[in-house]
């Protein structure tokens, strides 16, 4: 007979890790894990959470930790970013900015996993708050941090794919022939928003595949990903003829913004790092597709955030020792619309350039793929929860692939349509786009907060990763960074504000939160519940300890 512990404040079941004496048992067989029948230990946690098993689980611990690098893509979103902290603060802010970031970027990340290891759902945090939140209270509370990771998400796939589009233009025009100060060949905004539009769809047939083929897939990712960055520090290094001086690259911090104090313009260069390093529980909205998700999804979320924060720190180093004595007009202002690609182009000549920029293209479009298959299954965690209009339409499984592939659908065309939007503003789409950093990372400290403001009110049980005592000081520390820099982010970036470099993320950011509250006051609230668990242990065949003699 299953145990479940409930809340000592109501009755409502808290479903978590198995309790009962003889399931704590079964973990190991000899002292050694019984891997053998992790499948069904799964498939019991689920149950016990409240939902049926839907997917099939194919990805391991390697495909899991390659999808986990690939999310974050250190190589491909951290040049096409690469421009901001040296525009705005100097060459010594992307170093530090990245390096304190990411410093930051692991405890928000030690803190995310401590939670969903507990309850790994495709819904990730958005599930947890049903966990952490008075029954009473959950609805509103799920409602508001299930749409911010939904936005923060779908904004970041879209600037993904929209960055892919620059640059693959950007190498067009490194290869059109360059004369009188400029190339032959200047994309437009059009063109740009036809490149990422193609890309999404590419991204949708990939995200449609069935789970198997995924983890084939996903597998390379990684290896590619970090191999590749060695290879372009070690090119980078070699190549450039004309390198600066380490105290240019450690020390210089400029005050390029115009708001008269390095020390904001040090802190507006952290756009860079906040774009990048994000999307923690990414890897959590494929835990209903990952063996053991309970242990490998932790591991993966802090592993990437070290992996990807180590090589960012390398790459921004690398590039900072690259950059031209006069680099705001070279580099900054270069002629290929990209800095990076005038890096690599200083470095390489056209034909290095390109080779090194295709890499660059290649792993942010893994990151792409990646990071659209996290909102796919998010979108499917929230249509079950019918939290969607045609919820039901949203949520299936398609019975060929076995994979929500309407929902990836879905998240292909209202992606698309946000590109569109750059055609006609590009002031507009960039505003956009900063909402992805802030959206998930106010999600994510959303339910840090609740979980320590309702401790007293709601027991956590605790999954395989915990932070033990360190757990309260980081939740204030992850918290505290969030909010600090969320404010930062949406400032303008740049003295005196004008039309044209107004950061208007603040007032999208604003008309979404009224439209979503305003949608929920309109009617949501009547039929929202909140996650949608049922009581269905019994679904699930029963498990005999003899099973393993």
């Amino acid at each position: 007979m299953d145990t479940l512990r409930r809340n000592e404040k109501s009755d409502t079941p808290s479903y978590a890790v198995a309790t009962s004496q003889a399931e704590k048992d079964r973990v190991t067989i000899a002292g050694r894990p019984a891997m053998a029948t992790i499948e069904d230990d799964d498939e019991r946690l689920l149950a016990r959470i409240g939902y049926k098993q839907e997917l099939k689980r194919e990805f391991n611990k390697w495909s899991t930790v390659s999808y986990a690098i690939s999310l974050l893509g250190v190589l491909g979103s951290q040049p096409a970013t690469y421009g901001v902290p040296i525009s705005l603060g100097g060459p010594a802010t992307a170093v530090w900015a990245w390096f304190i970031g990411s410093v930051m970027a692991m405890v928000i990340a030690s803190c995310v996993a401590e939670l969903v290891s507990a309850y790994p759902t495709a819904g990730g945090m958005y599930f947890v708050t049903k966990q952490v939140v008075p029954p009473e209270h959950v609805a509103i509370w799920a409602w508001i941090i299930g749409w911010c990771n939904f936005l923060g998400q779908a904004t970041g796939v879209a600037s993904l794919a929209y960055t892919i589009g620059q640059m693959i233009l950007a190498g067009a025009s490194m290869n059109s022939g360059y004369s009188d100060g400029s190339y032959g060949y200047s994309p437009t905004a059009a063109q740009t928003v036809l490149v990422a539009l193609l890309t999404l769809v590419v991204f949708g047939a990939i995200c449609s595949l069935t789970t198997k083929a995924l983890h084939r897939v996903v597998l390379w990712f990684a290896p590619i990903n970090i191999l590749a960055t060695i290879g372009i520090c070690i090119a980078l290094l070699v190549l450039t003829p004309d390198k600066r001086s380490a105290r240019f690259v450690f020390t210089d911090i400029e005050d390029h913004s115009g708001w008269g104090s390095k020390g904001f313009s040090f802190l507006l260069g952290f756009l860079n790092v906040a774009w990048v390093m994000t999307d923690y529980d990414g890897t959590t909205h494929m835990s209903e597709e990952t063996h053991d998700a309970a242990v490998r999804g932790p591991l993966a979320i802090r592993l990437a955030v070290l992996v990807s924060g180590v090589l960012g720190w390398f790459l921004n180093i690398t590039f900072t020792f690259c950059l031209t004595p006069d680099y705001m007009n070279d580099i900054v202002g270069s002629p290929t619309g990209l800095p990076i690609a005038q890096i690599f182009l200083n470095a390489g000549g056209r034909s290095g350039g390109t080779a090194m920029l295709f890499f660059v293209i290649l792993v942010q479009f893994f990151t792409g793929a990646t990071a659209l298959l996290a909102n796919a299954r998010m979108t499917y965690a929230f249509a079950r929860d019918e939290a969607l209009p045609f919820s039901s339409f949203w949520s299936k499984i398609n019975a060929t692939t076995g994979t929500p592939v309407n929902a990836v659908w879905l998240v292909v065309v209202f992606c698309g349509c946000l590109n569109l939007i750059g055609i006609g503003s590009t002031e507009t789409i960039t505003a956009i786009f900063n909402l992805c950093a802030p959206c998930l990372d106010l999600s994510y400290v959303a339910v840090l907060f609740a979980h320590q403001v309702y401790a007293h009110r709601v027991q956590f049980i605790e999954g395989p990763y915990t932070l033990g005592k360190w757990s309260k000081p980081l939740n204030i520390l992850a918290i505290s960074w969030v909010l600090f820099i969320s404010v930062v982010l949406f400032f303008p970036t740049t003295r005196p504000v004008t039309a044209t470099n107004m950061n208007y993320a603040i007032a999208v950011a604003g008309f979404v939160g009224m439209f979503s509250l305003g949608w929920w006051w309109a009617g949501a609230r009547k039929k929202y519940t909140g996650p949608r668990t049922q009581d269905i242990m019994s679904m699930v065949d029963t498990f005999e300890r003899e099973d393993y003699a």
